[in-house]
């Protein structure tokens, strides 16, 4: 239920972690962390992707949905967070919570997203792929169509660091989530 996403500031790029959890309840969506409506907005529209690919997933709506609550949560609540390129993390987060599947180590990502699937492009691209390389990510997801803003980046900077390109959802949780669930843990007899 963790996604590292990438955000622009006035004073750069930074990491955006997005959190979710699972409780008992009646289906509602709780959000925190000083969201703007945008981005509020881009986790429903995650939500409502994963509802509506719920089979793919192997999850049951009227059970996974409707009996439980999810709470998202973006931690330092103090500082104001908005904008639609956080809705890839969104995505990846609710889906790595509802599937089991652990996001992939050192990776980060932006980009907005559709109800039909599409990740869209977003601004800040420069900024937003050199705090990745700063904070030690190795992998950066990013929309298909920003790829001509990377292309502004001086080969030196991008050293080290791995770029995906991706224009689906689909695609891009192929990059972002282990390919199976973790292991129940057991009890020592």
């Amino acid at each position: 239920g963790v996604a590292v996403g990438l955000a622009w500031a006035p004073a750069g790029g930074d990491m955006l972690f997005v959190e979710s959890t699972l409780m008992p309840g009646h289906g509602e969506l709780k959000r925190t962390g000083s969201l703007g409506d945008v981005m509020r907005e881009s986790v429903e529209a995650a939500r409502s992707w994963l509802r509506s690919h719920a089979d793919q997933f192997g999850l049951r709506p009227e059970v996974d949905f409707d009996q439980r609550d999810i709470h998202v949560h973006v931690p330092s609540g103090a500082v104001p967070k908005d904008g639609p390129s956080a809705g890839l993390a969104m995505v990846t987060s609710l889906a790595s919570l509802m599937t089991g599947r652990p996001g992939i180590p050192k990776v980060a990502m932006t980009g907005e997203i559709t109800l039909r699937g599409k990740v869209l492009p977003v601004g800040g691209i420069k900024e937003k792929v050199l705090a990745a390389k700063r904070a030690g990510i190795e992998r950066v997801i990013l929309p298909e169509q920003n790829r001509r803003d990377v292309e502004e980046i001086p080969n030196d900077l991008l050293a080290g660091l791995e770029l995906g390109y991706v224009g689906t959802i689909d695609d891009a949780l192929q990059h972002t989530l282990c390919d199976s669930p973790l292991p129940s843990s057991t009890v020592a007899a």
